[in-house]
């Protein structure tokens, strides 16, 4: 066994790698970028070494030599299916925990991988997969093929220069974009066509391989609830497969990994038509461990980074396909710091306050914690909850409440979205395909209104916090003769709500809008009294005076602006643009004093690599510019004031 590994990743998988390390007795060494110092893997560490990317490997391995590590665990992304770097570790003498490299040069060009796996009588979706087609002889492949079809790159996957196609007519452009993006994401813009499966699941089959060349099958996972080719649910084993049609696939799967020489952990993605589940295609191989590995872990009781440790450091785990059972049934939800209301603009900021589910089956793997900052720069996925259940409706239920019950405050996830998910009937009947997401997706994102106990929370909550002993201090509207209402003018999600109070800082006659006075008291911490109703929720007040209130796994940020602008010209929300998410300004497109129109674009704002142009929400002048060119920026961070035409 190893004595010391280096992880060459971050978050919640470097996590993840150094809990199995630890159980084994072994040291964990992380690498960093600046912005991860403060990051709890490395603070989980034995020790940590700065690098400049994550994508340096000659960094990495300079890194692992220095602190005396023996082996590199990849994770998942970044330089894991990287022969290369494979290569370059084993010429540094350290071991890379992962198959050969040539097994990832095999598997990583798809056209390739199709070749191979088929020459080992794997199904393969009908299509044309040779290198060097042109855009005419691809546009007749396609035909030849029969719509609908889908082009794909053969260097990468991950959805990037995908296009589904079901019209002659659209071939061309369709080509032509996919070659673009394909050639921007991978530096390769060779395309080819298959056949589009109609009402397609996502089945992958995880394998795993000793140095001596046993390969077993540890049963499928469903991976058919995704949003642009992005997994967001998956479960194991899948509600659609008999255990006749698991063994089939399992033996399939099993037989392209043999075909490659593979040795440790890797996944065979199968695509399987929902109306004939006994045809499937091979799609892809995963060359590395997948984030989705913790409900095979659930299942067959395996650690399959333990194996993989293992096997790389010259054992022969005692593995059998016999053996290899699955118990009850688990089902993965990957939180991601985003915001599906905004079209999943990814969000980000610092956690002011976390609670996870407690449960004996509930798992969360996570890189974060209270007080931690979440970069744009990276994905977004912050954590995944894990659910086993003895039946799929019980796995289902008991995520739903593991979710229900994770708090999580100072930045917005897509908690709400995930629950509304599980409650589709499609879900819970386990009738799912890889268009269902997108199908229903203005349900899933619908913006619900503010509950008014929300409101009430946050302006009392606020007041609390803003209060001293000194009754000269409270904002509780007291005159001479009778009390005054206290106004406050509060937005949430871009909307702007007038909450009027008069009373105690946590007890109060409250009303929203027009509405009339009722009651409102703070009955404890987390607990409200409010129009003869009680509810209990999560809450924080951020160092900026943003409230965060928090129930049932949703969110919302509340905070208080003043009722006029700068100059008294904009009236508070229409003129005022906001930062749609946390990241870098791009380009100022104006001054201040500079007349614009309405939809005139302002400023340029990049995150996560997406580019959003924030556009002038009415015609006017440009009161006040507060963004400027490479500042980082917060979401709802404003921009820019816009004085409307006619204002004063």
């Amino acid at each position: 066994m190893f004595s010391t590994v280096l992880i060459a990743n971050r978050g919640e998988i470097a996590v993840r790698i150094q809990r199995t390390l630890r159980e084994l007795g072994v040291r964990a060494v992380a690498v960093y970028t600046a912005d991860d110092a403060a990051a709890p893997f490395v603070r989980n560490a034995d020790d940590a070494v700065e690098i400049p990317s994550y994508l340096d490997a000659a960094a990495i391995i300079a890194a692992a030599v220095v602190s005396g590590a023996e082996a590199v665990h990849p994770g998942y992304g970044f330089l894991s299916e990287n022969a290369g770097f494979a290569r370059a570790c084993a010429e540094g003498g350290l071991v890379f925990i992962g198959p050969p490299a040539s097994a990832i040069e095999a598997m990583g060009d798809k056209i390739r991988a199709k070749q191979i796996v088929a020459a080992a009588g794997v199904p393969v979706v009908p299509g044309r997969d040779e290198a060097g087609l042109d855009d005419d002889q691809l546009a007749a492949a396609a035909l030849e093929v029969g719509l609908p079809v889908l082009l794909k790159p053969s260097a990468g996957g991950g959805g990037k220069g995908m296009r589904l196609v079901r019209d002659p007519a659209e071939l061309p452009e369709a080509i032509a974009s996919a070659r673009r993006e394909a050639a921007t994401a991978f530096g390769d813009d060779t395309i080819l066509v298959e056949r589009f499966v109609e009402n397609p699941r996502h089945i992958e089959i995880q394998i795993f391989a000793d140095a001596q060349g046993k390969t077993i099958h540890m049963g499928e996972r469903e991976c058919s609830l995704q949003r642009r080719h992005q997994k967001i649910i998956e479960e194991a084993p899948s509600p659609l497969l008999t255990a006749e049609q698991r063994e089939r696939m399992g033996a399939s799967a099993v037989a392209a990994a043999q075909a490659v020489g593979y040795v440790g952990a890797g996944t065979i993605e199968y695509i399987v038509s929902a109306d004939r589940p006994d045809e499937y295609f091979f799609m892809e191989m995963n060359t590395r461990l997948q984030v989705e590995h913790p409900v095979t872990e659930e299942v067959t009781h395996h650690d399959l980074v333990e194996l993989q440790i293992r096997v790389a450091a010259g054992e022969r785990p005692k593995l059998s396909q016999g053996r290899t059972v699955l118990h009850g049934h688990a089902i993965e939800a990957r939180v991601y710091a985003e915001d599906p209301s905004r079209g999943f603009l990814p969000t980000g900021g610092r956690v002011l306050s976390l609670s996870e589910p407690p449960g004996d089956h509930v798992r969360i793997d996570t890189g974060i914690g209270e007080g931690d900052a979440i970069s744009s720069r990276y994905d977004p996925m912050i954590a995944k909850v894990i659910v086993w259940g003895e039946t799929r409706a019980e796995a289902v239920r008991d995520l739903d409440r593991a979710l229900a019950g994770y708090s999580l405050l100072g930045v917005q996830t897509n908690i709400g979205f995930l629950r509304k998910l599980l409650a589709r009937p499609e879900v819970v009947a386990g009738e799912l395909d890889t268009g269902l997401v997108e199908r229903v997706l203005p349900e899933l994102t619908a913006e619900e209104p503010v509950p008014g106990w929300v409101l009430a929370a946050a302006a009392l909550e606020r007041t609390a916090s803003l209060t001293g002993d000194d009754p000269w201090d409270r904002a509780d509207g007291w005159r001479l003769g009778a009390p005054a209402f206290t106004p406050h003018q509060l937005v949430v999600n871009g909307a702007t709500f007038l909450v009027r109070t008069t009373g105690l800082p946590s007890s109060a006659e409250l009303a929203i809008g027009d509405a009339a006075p009722v009651p409102a008291a703070l009955a404890g911490p987390g607990r409200l009294t409010f129009a003869g109703r009680q509810y209990r929720y999560s809450s924080t007040v951020a160092p900026d005076g943003t409230v965060w209130i928090g129930r049932d796994g949703l969110t919302w940020a509340v905070r208080e602006e003043e009722r006029t602008l700068r100059g008294g010209g904009a009236a508070s929300g229409g003129g005022v643009l906001r930062s749609p998410m946390p990241g870098t300004v791009l380009a100022v497109k104006v001054a201040e004093g500079d007349v614009v129109t309405e939809g005139q674009p302002i400023v340029i704002v990049e995150a996560m690599k997406m580019e959003h142009t924030v556009t002038a929400s009415v015609a006017g002048t440009v009161a006040r510019l507060a963004a400027r060119t490479g500042a980082q920026v917060a979401l709802d961070a404003v921009l820019a004031e816009i004085t409307p035409e006619g204002g004063a």
